[in-house]
């Protein structure tokens, strides 16, 4: 059976271009780039390389790339560095954060002695932090930390974050955002979001896993989480994982050039989406909203979403029921709990994440295996009463 792949807000294939250049590195240029010989002296160029390619995506020098071994780790990086750096205060974060940055904050608020304390910026029904909320809530309690991400990962609902960024710089605080999402999508500009500090991903950008980045402000002081060598300007020691960082740069050189095509391209397939899903009677989360054009969250009434989801992978369709990237509480989505949605209708809630490679063809034959399944499902229901 051919898998119909719409789960790539999780993670994407490697581009036929990243993996050619990735090749090399595993086993001709296999230098650990900290040696000074020649085969160390190449890897250290592949690096410096990189760190262009994703400096230029993000609009910031090449110094201010911190590579990581993925999303989670920068987040962390940002949450415990920063919080590290300071005198103990408050951090506010989005309520619909991903639970790398949600769980850190958590466990920052409940070190007995560190005294710092978490405040949840609320969302509306769309999902979005409302900026003048965001300004109150701040002007109650200042904070020293903040992070609110780019574009959630369940509804892909995009946030005002330099809005955001200006009311927590005006109280001294460091800000971040989690940009992953974000990344290959829609624009992405450090300077333009305001912020300190920034995080990207490979792996949901047609990259390897086990490459990342946080975009640093030049001022920001943070501490390292791994001491050793002293790699990465002291913040992230550990031998380079140097195929990954040279994939992580070739794909966002290809992000960077195919950007608004792709995102005009899963726009087109999204919009047939939600129009047959709603004509289903489903509701999409986050329609109110401006979102990253690829994603869609939905809910059909009375149908269980991880039902759904099993179902439709039988019949070849790979999607999800919630963030992937997190196996606590499967099915119980926190994004939809803070969005105030009643709990019934968010069991029932499936996302779909298309990518470049998703065809009209593919969006038809999903709606009909949809509908297919979700009638079974209905006849199924009423026979048991």
């Amino acid at each position: 059976m051919t898998l119909n792949y719409f789960d790539h807000n999780a993670t994407t294939r490697v581009d036929d271009a990243v993996m050619a250049a990735m090749l090399p590195y595993f086993q001709q240029e296999y230098g650990n780039a900290s040696s000074r010989h020649a085969l160390g002296t190449v890897a250290r160029r592949a690096i410096d390389k990189a760190r262009e390619q994703v400096a230029a995506a993000a609009g910031v020098q090449p110094v201010q790339v911190i590579f990581t071994s993925g999303g989670s780790e920068a987040n962390n990086l940002f949450i415990r560095g920063a919080a590290d750096s300071l005198q103990p205060g408050h951090i506010a974060i989005s309520a619909i954060e991903h639970p790398c940055v949600l769980k850190p904050a958590q466990a920052l608020s409940q070190r007995s002695a560190a005294r710092w304390t978490l405040q949840r910026l609320a969302v509306n029904q769309h999902g979005q932090v409302e900026p003048a909320a965001a300004r109150d809530a701040m002007a109650q309690q200042k904070p020293a930390l903040v992070s609110v991400m780019l574009a959630n990962n369940e509804t892909g609902v995009i946030q005002d974050v330099a809005a955001i960024a200006e009311t927590a710089r005006s109280q001294d605080a460091y800000v971040h955002t989690d940009a992953v999402q974000g990344l290959g999508k829609i624009p992405v500009d450090f300077t333009a979001l305001n912020v300190h500090a920034m995080t990207l991903s490979s792996h949901k950008i047609y990259g390897p896993k086990g490459a990342a980045a946080l975009i640093v402000d030049k001022r920001l002081l943070l501490k390292p989480l791994i001491y050793g060598g002293g790699h990465e300007n002291g913040l992230r020691s550990g031998t380079e994982n140097v195929p990954a960082i040279v994939g992580f740069g070739v794909a966002c050189e290809l992000a960077r050039a195919r950007m608004a095509e792709t995102a005009q391209h899963v726009a087109q397939l999204r919009e047939t989406l939600e129009q047959g899903l709603v004509e289903m009677g489903a509701v999409i989360f986050g329609a109110g909203a401006a979102r990253i054009p690829n994603t869609t969250y939905f809910a059909l009434p009375d149908v269980e979403g991880d039902t759904l989801v099993v179902k439709l992978d039988k019949a070849g369709f790979a999607v999800a029921s919630g963030a992937a990237c997190s196996s606590v509480n499967p099915g119980q989505s926190h994004v939809l709990e803070a969005m105030q949605v009643d709990p019934l209708l968010a069991r029932c809630a499936v996302r779909v994440s298309l990518g470049r490679d998703n065809t009209p063809a593919q969006i038809e034959a999903f709606l009909k295996a949809t509908q297919e399944i979700v009638a079974e499902l209905r006849r199924m229901s009423s026979l048991a009463f």
